[in-house]
């Protein structure tokens, strides 16, 4: 498959991997639990093989977290923050600008405020600073009295910025949730479920959720020393917005902990009682509307984010810090506008890209696309890189060039892991960090071509490039006939859905597609029919397609959802793939 087949009319566009679970199993837990046959085959899918399995995924609660105290350093840590508590010590929260840093920053914050800690914060500028913690920050939190630092979506690789940090009499606590390069940093605390000798049973976590945890921790001490009466117990469930937030944001896998946040901190956005959600909802068009985690995803977290790509995560912080609405909807206007300009500075480099990669004589040879450029803002290729993977199916790496450095954001693929694939580059860098998705490099530029070639050696050397196609998974095969309001109920069930918990995707065989058209921003509309049963579905961006479908049999994969359009409602297949029968 070339790389360059999304503007080819060929069908299918995607590799499909038909998922077969257990039949005994999937017929036990539809009978057990009551559920659609296609809603058992869809948890077998999804690895679900007990009722007590499914019983706690259909029914996210907080009674099922694990014991955060199984974190190592979890203990040093909450000790060390009450000792500063009852010391009236300075305490500053050093964080990230990305969504996940903001509303981990907020939320300890928040906390911190609700036990009358002396606290502040600082988020280093994403064009200035860069990421990770500076020693001038820790000159003037010294300058400013602070003895404490705690680092939240940062901090597990700043070995001598929390070296220097003690010398000057500062201790820190690091609640982070990235890969670890090395050795771990000096800190009085080093929480972060990715250190070997950590025991904690999930390993995925957004650091908002390291924070979350550290916070049950924190409260769970203060009470046994008899903190609370007669002051009011905090209801920590109150957060779970900010820890949604920040779990979507960072693309973190929605199992385990994570589809526990994000189940209940959904139910709050929608809500809409924080002012800051609640304005940030109003300038999306959302406010009257559920909140998912796919309109989390495209409507809250993209201006979320603008702040700190393009100007200053202050913005962002205050937003959700604030009681005061009227505050609160002046900072969500300003988000929206930094939102605004950060899609035009996308759109000019992604299309830039995809000209030139699409006018290469050779695309399908490509292992990964490594780009850099003066003129690109630092602060956008990430989302960038993001895009061209899903066009593209290979790693990406891009890099914004200054003053002869290059600071660059890489995302991957699931076939290659591209921390570890820096890794063995990083003779070639000057800084590198992240994880198996996502990373971020600094590189002189004089060292990009080498980088380049050595990063496509790495690939080549791990992973099948002829593999790199991508797939479809189809988590059960039906008819027409059994999609109904009943199913689509059910289906929600098994919502937020995310990382490794996507919305489920059936395939129907031999249907007959009628009445294409394109609709929108070339977006073709089909409907599909079979015995006698049929829908009307739409495929994204694949008008195209329109001239090679009508009338003939073929077989579809979709996932079905509630149309709500001028005021009705009505089920619509949301097209994920069409195949000729005798190629799916």
């Amino acid at each position: 498959m070339k790389i360059a087949r999304m503007n080819a009319i060929n069908l299918p566009t995607t590799r499909w991997l038909l998922c077969n679970g257990d039949e005994e199993t999937q017929e036990l837990l539809a009978r057990e639990l009551g559920l659609s046959r296609i809603i058992s085959k869809i948890l077998t899918s999804r690895n679900i093989q007990t009722t007590t399995e499914a019983k706690k995924y259909l029914a996210p609660s907080l009674k099922d977290l694990h014991n955060p105290f199984a974190m190592k350093d979890m203990q040093e840590g909450v000790h060390r923050l009450i000792k500063a508590m009852y010391a009236g010590e300075k305490v500053a929260v050093y964080g990230d600008y990305d969504a996940d840093g903001v509303t981990s920053v907020v939320l300890l914050l928040k906390f911190l405020k609700e036990i009358d800690v002396s606290a502040t914060y600082y988020i280093p500028n994403r064009l200035e600073e860069g990421y990770g913690l500076h020693r001038h920050v820790v000159d003037n939190f010294r300058a400013s009295g602070v003895t404490l630092i705690v680092t939240v979506d940062c901090g597990i690789s700043d070995f001598e910025q929390v070296a220097y940090a003690k010398t000057l009499g500062i201790d820190t606590i690091i609640l982070d949730h990235h890969e670890i390069p090395g050795t771990v940093p000096a800190a009085v605390a080093a929480i972060d479920p990715h250190r070997q000798d950590c025991p904690f049973p999930f390993k995925h976590l957004a650091a908002v959720g390291i924070v979350f945890n550290y916070l049950i921790a924190l409260r769970g001490s203060l009470r046994q020393e008899g903190f609370w009466p007669p002051r009011r117990y905090p209801n920590l469930r109150q957060y779970l917005d900010l820890v949604a937030l920040g779990t979507i944001g960072d693309i973190s896998p929605l199992v385990d902990e994570n589809r526990i946040f994000t189940k209940i901190g959904l139910e709050l956005i929608s809500e809409g009682t924080r002012p800051g959600v609640r304005a940030l909802k109003e300038v999306c068009g959302i406010e009257c509307q559920a909140v998912d985690a796919g309109k989390a995803s495209f409507t809250l977290l993209p201006r979320i984010n603008a702040a700190g790509r393009i100007a200053s995560p202050d913005d962002a912080v205050q937003l959700l810090m604030t009681d005061d609405i009227n505050e609160a909807r002046v900072l969500a206007r300003k988000l929206d506008e930094y939102n605004r300009r950060r899609q035009a500075l996308e759109k000019t480099i992604f299309q830039d890209i995809v000209k030139e990669v699409e006018g290469r004589s050779h695309p399908d040879g490509i292992s990964s696309l490594v780009f850099a450029s003066p003129d690109w803002h630092p602060g956008v290729i990430g989302i960038v890189a993001s895009r061209l993977v899903d066009r593209f199916c290979r790693p990406v790496i891009l890099i914004s060039l200054k003053d002869g450095i290059g600071k660059g954001s890489g995302r991957s693929i699931a076939d290659f892991n591209i921390y570890q694939g820096l890794k063995k580059c990083e003779s070639l860098l000057l800084a590198y960090g992240g994880h198996q998705f996502a990373a971020g490099i600094s590189i002189s530029e004089g060292a990009i071509g080498e980088f380049a070639n050595l990063l496509d050696g790495v690939i080549r050397q791990e992973a099948d490039i002829s593999t790199f196609i991508s797939q479809t998974k189809i988590d059960v095969q039906c008819k027409l006939k059994d999609i109904n309001h009943e199913l689509l109920a059910q289906i929600d069930m098994l919502a937020p859905f995310g990382s490794k918990n996507p919305e489920p995707v059936m395939c129907v065989r031999n249907v007959k597609v009628t009445s294409p058209s394109v609709v929108g921003n070339n977006h073709l509309r089909i409907k599909v029919n079979e015995d006698g049963v049929s829908w009307n579905s739409i495929w994204f961006s694949k008008g195209q397609f329109r001239n090679a479908l009508a009338g003939m049999p073929l077989d579809i994969v979709f996932t079905p959802q509630i149309n709500d359009w001028n005021g009705s409602s009505d089920i619509q297949l949301k097209m994920k793939d069409i195949a000729h029968p005798s190629t799916s």
